[in-house]
């Protein structure tokens, strides 16, 4: 099973929003979901900073802000390819 990652922070609307749109594909799409908290370590909070929430998948970003299900998909499939 693929893990995606969603990086974001507590009480961030729109992480709350890609996470809820997230669990509508999760049995279709079959994957999991690490959620990491960016306020917890710095490198993170430079990295992503305003940009959150930002989904990743294997280092690549698959969206951020709200969630793109055509690259959600397309994530999936290219990583059921190679991996």
């Amino acid at each position: 099973m693929k893990t995606l990652s969603l990086y974001g922070r507590p009480g961030c609307h729109l992480c709350a929003d890609m996470r809820a749109a997230l669990e509508e594909f999760r049995d279709e799409l079959g994957f999991s979901l690490r959620e990491v908290d960016i306020d917890a370590d710095p490198d993170l909070v430079a990295r992503f900073g305003t940009l959150i929430p930002v989904l990743v998948m294997g280092g690549r970003e698959i969206c951020h802000y709200h969630l793109d299900p055509t690259a959600l998909r397309r994530a999936l499939e290219s990583a059921g390819e190679t991996g």
